[in-house]
């Protein structure tokens, strides 16, 4: 029966995670409303809020400019993601004391599975106090989290959501009618926009309507089996996650007002390519496509509120390659047909992703044209290449060495940017 399931998970979320670092670095913007930026320019948008800020209705989202007009007094800061990534790892280790951390799940959300020991209310609420309070005193105290309990992963997480900031809700298994019926399809996460346009289509609208769906209805109504696993879920079932697998690398930036030329800007995407490498032969990868994505200037002259920056992107294949010459020589080849194609006289972002990924020890041949791939010789040579500058790099700093990314002055990263999905290893701050 469902009410016999036990309150099997804890969820934690961490509550507008990059400005409460910034706020706990600095204790002058502490209780201030603080936007996170990628750069200092009021094109770029709010990629973190806190919730001072939010008072005012800035999101992270929110253009900087737009946030300005919100409040005359908003601290804008630029984002420091190495710092993101050390506090998250001390959030971990403080939350690995009190339950053990079954799952990272983003760089401010973790799942535990709770013992047979620890799943009624009483003993899940004591974990979660004792995980609050030890944040508080050994990482920062502006670093609240708002925690579910619940039987399963999804319902937790859901939970967490219910109560911000500094929440706990707990969901147990005879509640969970009555308390999912309250909330929005849109309550759910992974159902965006278009998955409730799905829904409405099957004349699915309202929480109470997709709870009295039965499995087959569900599927059909998701238009995939994850609508059957998604009605056992919300009934409370715990089922197995679907395994993932890395599908791609990449790295993108927020180009400053004096790096936006397309000389400039491409000495910059250069620079993220040789990242992207780096990460790749440290994954033990190869990748057989390589992706540029661009995002322009709007035309002069036409209202901030109502532009849309032009957009390009394009990929090409690659010989399964995980050597940095080969890499860029690729990207160079998009970069000239991006050029011709869409020619921009200043851009706003660039980005470039690798895909298609293998394990390193397999090299295929192209199907239609074998010569496509490296001859072993001049392949062995630019391994040798990449991995002598990976190692030199490593020893000495961020380019101490570098293929012709920059030259003149061009943009020294920073280290990873976004990072709210993907937890960056502590090294690539330093590539």
């Amino acid at each position: 029966m469902v009410d016999a399931r036990p309150l099997r998970w804890l969820y934690l979320d961490l509550n507008s995670y990059f400005a409460s670092v910034e706020q706990q670095l600095d204790p002058a913007i502490r209780g201030r409303p603080v936007v996170v930026a990628p750069v200092h320019t009021d094109s770029t948008s709010a990629i973190a809020a806190s919730y001072e800020a939010k008072a005012y209705g800035i999101r992270t989202g929110t253009r900087i400019w737009e946030a300005k007009a919100l409040c005359r007094d908003l601290v804008i800061v630029p984002g420091r993601h190495d710092e993101y990534v050390r506090f998250h790892h001390r959030i971990i280790a403080e939350v690995d004391r009190h339950v053990p951390v079954t799952a990272v799940c983003s760089i401010d959300e973790v799942a535990c599975r709770l013992l047979d020991n620890e799943n009624g209310v009483e003993a899940a609420s004591a974990i979660a106090a004792r995980i609050k309070a030890g944040i508080r005193a050994n990482v920062g105290e502006c670093l609240t989290s708002s925690i579910g309990v619940a039987p399963n992963r999804l319902l937790a997480k859901i939970a967490a959501d219910m109560q911000k900031p500094d929440g706990l809700t707990i969901l147990p298994a005879d509640q969970l009618r009555v308390r999912l019926g309250a909330l929005k399809l849109g309550d759910i996460p992974g159902v965006g926009r278009n998955m409730e346009r799905r829904l409405a289509a099957a004349g699915v609208v309202t929480m109470d309507r997709l709870l009295d769906l039965d499995p087959a209805q569900a599927r059909a109504a998701w238009g995939s089996i994850w609508g059957e696993r998604m009605h056992w879920l919300l009934q409370g079932a715990e089922i197995a996650e679907v395994p993932t697998e890395r599908r791609s690398i990449g790295h993108s930036h927020v180009l400053g007002p004096d790096k936006r030329h397309p000389d400039r800007a491409r000495l910059v995407a250069r620079r993220l390519v040789a990242k992207a490498a780096t990460r790749l032969r440290r994954a033990d990868s190869r990748a057989g496509l390589i992706g540029l994505q661009v995002n322009a200037e709007a035309e002069r002259g036409a209202p901030p509120s109502t532009t849309v920056a032009p957009k390009w992107s394009h990929t090409t294949r690659l010989p399964q390659a995980m050597d940095t010459p080969t890499l860029l020589e690729a990207f160079d080849r998009l970069w000239t047909r991006m050029l011709a194609e869409f020619a921009p006289r200043r851009f706003l972002q660039v980005g470039v992703t690798l895909a298609d990924l293998a394990p390193a020890t397999s090299v295929q041949l192209g199907l239609f044209d074998p010569g496509a791939a490296l001859d072993p010789g001049t392949e062995t040579r630019r391994l040798a290449l990449s991995r002598a500058l990976d190692k030199v790099n490593s020893r000495w700093g961020r380019d101490a060495v570098t293929i012709g990314h920059d030259a003149a002055g061009a943009s020294r990263s920073q280290g990873p940017r976004i990072a709210f999905t993907r937890i960056p290893e502590l090294a690539e701050f330093h590539e």
